[in-house]
């Protein structure tokens, strides 16, 4: 009977732990600009009380910023850097005294890219991003994404 309650509240403990894994849903979509050009929108959305951090972070920050990584793709060319479309939130934690860029609820990373020639292809990557909320923060984690273009 002891061992079969002990499994029990384990079982019990690891589902809660999965609940937790990972409180950021993320959506990868592309909208088509104009002939070749598309914006690749990476949305998270995340659940209530948790964020995420921006990818610019202040000098004395601690937060661990959100990185984006492209796959080499001879066939495309991305413009310019990737650009966070949200609401900001500046945050400075006393006991740290430190600050952190961040967002919370949904934010979206967009990436221009032009195609070199007008083909079926992908961009994709991963990306890198830790979520916090005001008791934990847990592991970085990242997230593999590939986006139909063309």
């Amino acid at each position: 009977m002891k061992s079969i309650v002990l499994a029990l509240v384990a079982v019990l403990s690891l589902a809660t732990a999965r609940a937790q894994v990972d409180p950021a849903s993320w959506k990868f979509t592309a909208k088509k600009i104009s002939d070749k050009v598309y914006e690749v929108q990476m949305v998270a959305t995340l659940k209530s009380g948790w964020h995420l951090y921006s990818q610019t972070q202040p000098k004395n920050a601690i937060a661990y910023p959100t990185k984006v990584g492209f796959t080499n793709n001879p066939l495309i060319m991305r413009a310019g850097n990737v650009k966070e479309v949200g609401k900001m939130e500046k945050f400075h934690d006393a006991s740290t005294n430190s600050t952190a860029y961040q967002y919370a609820n949904t934010v979206t990373f967009v990436q221009k890219v032009t195609l070199k020639t007008a083909a079926k292809t992908a961009l994709s990557g991963t990306v890198e991003y830790q979520t916090c909320d005001d008791k934990q923060c847990l592991p970085p984690k990242k997230v593999p994404f590939n986006v139909p273009l063309g």
